[in-house]
Order: structure tokens, then sequence, then C-alpha cells
């Protein structure tokens, strides 16, 4: 698996590391038991600060994603996939809402947005 950090994002790198990695424990290319780079491994690697993946495995933690093993380091643990796919959908849920706002301000109609919709789509 290989995370890729985007300086044109407006996500923090914690966040894209956060989602990446939800999406990797999601498409079962992480599996449950599955051993995880070190902090520093990872941070070397994403030529990152340690903090900043630090973070990321603190929210990953919290959300009994990974697990951290004393001494030897992070696991994924044994997710409830349906539960981090509701999680996933909310998360998009909020986008598109903050996508079709800035529509509306825009002045689009419903018919242009569903055209503009449509057209990503066949992309």
């Amino acid at each position: 698996m290989k995370i890729i950090i985007s300086t044109n994002s407006s996500l923090a790198i914690y966040e894209q590391i956060v989602n990446q990695l939800k999406n990797a424990i999601f498409h079962k290319e992480l599996q449950a038991g599955e051993a995880l780079p070190s902090i520093r491994t990872l941070a070397s690697d994403l030529e990152v600060s340690v903090i900043t993946t630090k973070r990321a495995y603190e929210v990953l933690e919290r959300e009994n994603l990974i697990r951290s093993v004393a001494g030897k380091g992070f696991y994924v643990c044994d997710t409830n996939l349906d539960y981090l796919k509701e999680k996933q959908y909310r998360m998009l849920e909020k986008k598109m809402m903050e996508i079709l706002e800035e529509c509306k301000k825009a002045g689009m109609k419903t018919e242009e947005i569903l055209s503009m919709t449509e057209e990503l789509l066949k992309e």
C-alpha cells in the first residue's frame, strides 16, 4: 500500500494519511492483524514530521481501526466494515453538501448541477 501526500489538498497531511489508511483497511489492502510501519518509518517514507504520523495513528487508534502493542508497533484491528463504510458515507455526504453550497452560491440551477454531475461520472 502506498500513501500519497498532496500539497494541493485542502486536507491536513495527517488527515490524508488517515483517509488513505482507512480506505486501505476498507478495501482489505490492509488485513486484520497486519503490522503498520512504525511512526518514524512512515514519517521518513512520506518525508513528513513524526508528529504528523503520530497524530494520524492516534486518530486511527481512537476509531479502533488500529491498535498499539507496547514495544512491537501498530496493527490493523479486526474492523466492523459496515461501520467503517457508514463513516465513509457520512464524510462523503458532508463534502457533497459543501460542493452543493458552492454550486448554489455560483448561481447554478438543479438541472445544471445534475448535468455537470452526469458528465463527470462519464469520465
